[in-house]
């Protein structure tokens, strides 16, 4: 019977759980591999909205080239974007749209930027989003998505 009891504590000593070390050593492994990950993702992030960005503008100046087409100018300052949706009053029956579903905002959330004639590039107009900063100009990720560009 003694034998049975002694085998009893044994098995008991094995059925420990981890220790505090051990805990420990796993979350610094786990904190080492986010602190590499996470900054790998968010640049991911960023790169993802220059791409939406830019494949909105693409959509916009082919919108905005139609538009052209039937009516031989371009969208004024004050109709903007929105022409693109709405006839412009009193050429209603010349309009042929609409020419894009809706006027979307950057993947910032800020408006797109449209200005005719154009400044930079071509200069029939400018359209552009003002990036991660919202304001025109900057660098690197706050830096302006435009037409201009390839």
């Amino acid at each position: 019977m003694q034998l049975g009891m002694k085998v009893r504590r044994h098995a008991g000593k094995g059925r420990g759980g981890f220790t505090l070390i051990e805990i420990m050593v796993v979350v610094i492994i786990l904190g080492i591999l986010a602190a590499t990950i996470i900054p790998q993702f968010m640049s991911t992030t960023h790169d993802a909205k220059v791409s939406q960005a830019k494949s909105h503008i693409a959509n916009y100046k082919s919108a905005i080239a139609r538009f052209h087409l039937h009516f031989d100018r371009y969208p004024t300052n004050e109709e903007g974007l929105d022409v693109l949706v709405e006839p412009p009053q009193g050429e209603e029956k010349q309009w042929r749209g609409p020419y894009i579903e809706m006027v979307r905002l950057d993947p910032w959330g800020n408006p797109y930027q449209y200005r005719t004639p154009g400044t930079r590039g071509s200069k029939t107009y400018d359209l552009w989003s003002q990036g991660a900063d919202g304001e025109d100009g900057g660098e690197g990720k706050n830096a302006d998505i435009g037409s201009w560009q390839k």
